[in-house]
């Protein structure tokens, strides 16, 4: 809440209501502090009302185009049945590892909660933190990656997802054998330089060979130590929680500070 009249121009600033901003600083020239003084009340909540109806609009909006199949949560979670790090899930929470270029792996067999703990993960770093997310089905992305390929339109699913703070594929290794796995390949490839990755899988790192067989760094037939897995050991680590090159770092510390500068200056979308 705003603490005095003083508060209410920055308040209004801050809600981009530029012309609301000059008004108020006339008024305030004309000597109108001492009548305002006595609206302050109103002024405040009238303020504070729309700030929380542009933070809940902006929520719905992202949570729209994350295309999360379901809601989940981790209060919804039980850490008795799934064996999983109680510790660690909470710390990433808050995606706060987006920041610093990390990637994580959630490895388990059907019915672990993977799918679970990456969906509430995803939603409480897009709702409480403002991150943007987008969940994609493995087989469901491969599908549309083959879809925009046939329309000659490759490599606008990449540059969408680029601009996430976090991209999240769900059940990689339920691929069927006939799709062209080659284009998920390339595809994080490029993620891995521009923006960070949750992957949840019923495949260990040995056996991710068998998803994507031998590509290389182009997504196409190269020898065997050129597969995923070695190739990106420095990235998905047995712990499924390592850091990205500082190249990547950078470039992703340069996106947030791009964001925040239009965020300053631009009036943000309505969702539609």
């Amino acid at each position: 809440m705003l603490k005095d009249v003083s508060d209410v121009q920055a308040g209004l600033k801050a809600l981009r209501l530029n012309g609301m901003v000059t008004a108020w600083a006339e008024l305030m020239e004309q000597g109108g502090d001492s009548t305002l003084a006595s609206s302050r009340w109103l002024i405040e909540h009238l303020l504070q009302a729309e700030d929380v109806d542009r933070a809940l609009r902006s929520i719905a909006h992202q949570m729209k185009s994350a295309r999360f199949p379901v809601h989940r949560d981790l209060a919804g979670f039980d850490f008795e049945v799934s064996q999983v790090d109680k510790v660690l899930i909470l710390k990433l929470a808050d995606l706060s590892f987006t920041q610093q270029a990390h990637n994580v792996v959630l490895i388990g067999g059907p019915g672990t909660g993977k799918t679970h703990l990456a969906t509430a993960l995803g939603i409480a770093g897009l709702s409480r933190h403002g991150k943007r997310v987008r969940f994609y089905s493995t087989v469901d992305l491969v599908n549309a990656l083959e879809q925009e390929k046939a329309q000659g339109k490759a490599g606008r699913i990449a540059m969408s997802l680029a601009r996430m703070d976090l991209v999240i594929l769900d059940e990689m290794g339920y691929l069927p054998f006939n799709k062209p796995v080659a284009l998920l390949f390339h595809l994080l490839s490029k993620l891995y330089k521009h923006t960070n990755v949750m992957i949840t899988t019923n495949l260990t790192f040995a056996e991710w060979s068998s998803v994507f067989g031998d590509q290389d760094d182009h997504g196409t037939a190269g020898p065997s130590h050129g597969s995923l897995p070695h190739r990106r050991s420095r990235q998905w680590s047995p712990h499924g929680f390592r850091h990205s090159t500082k190249g990547g770092q950078g470039r992703i510390k340069t996106r947030q500070v791009s964001r925040q500068l239009n965020a300053q200056t631009d009036t943000p979308p309505e969702p539609k």
